[in-house]
Formats: structure tokens, sequence, C-alpha cells
């Protein structure tokens, strides 16, 4: 795991990809919980995966989630339940203790809550 901050804020990116008409459902309501402070939505996305041993392909979003690390889990949870899919991709990417504008990370705190 991480060091947090040098400010204490441990935050994590998570990826989630979901059909587009799903995505903004989906952010909405995580940062609606303070799951999350912010999503970004960046549609349009080409994925090309294997599935039930079929090479497949789908236009998709890609939800950029920012949360506390502590988060992740109930993030995750949360996701499960709302996605459409079997199987949803959700990532989480570190950010290093010592990158990012520590004013935001601070902001990404304050605005999410540990439930």
């Amino acid at each position: 795991m991480n060091a947090p901050s040098p400010d204490g804020f441990a935050v994590d990116v998570v990826l989630v990809n979901a059909p587009e008409e799903d995505a903004k459902r989906i952010g909405r309501a995580l940062v609606e919980k303070k799951l999350a402070a912010c999503v970004n939505i960046v549609p349009g996305v080409k994925s090309i995966y294997r599935w039930e041993g079929k090479v497949e392909e789908a236009t998709e979003a890609t939800l950029l989630i920012k949360t506390r690390r502590e988060l992740v889990g109930a993030v995750t949870d949360a996701v499960r339940e709302i996605h459409p899919y079997t199987l949803p991709e959700i990532v989480a990417l570190p950010l290093a203790g010592d990158r990012g504008n520590g004013a935001y990370l601070a902001w990404v705190y304050g605005e999410t809550s540990v439930q």
C-alpha cells in the first residue's frame, strides 16, 4: 500500500468501464453517496476483450473516480450493485504520495466520507 501524501491524504483513482447510457447514473450515485468527490466520464472508449471464450468489442465510457483510499472497497461494492455487467471492470490506481495538488487531495477528502 502506498503511503499517504505529505499532507496525509491518500487518494486513489478508480477506473470503471460501463455502457455509455449507464455511466452517468453510476457516477452520480457515487458522488451523491459521498463515495467519490468527482467522477469524470470519458465517452467513446473502444474496448476489445475476451469474454466466455470469444473476442468481443464494445463502445463504452470510462469513469475516472476520485476517492479516498479507504473508500475503494465501498466504491467497488456500490459499482457492483449498480453496474449492468456480470463482471464489471473496477481497477484502483493509487496516487503516489508526493504527486498531485495537495489542495485538490484535501478537497477529495472533504467531499467524501467513511460511512
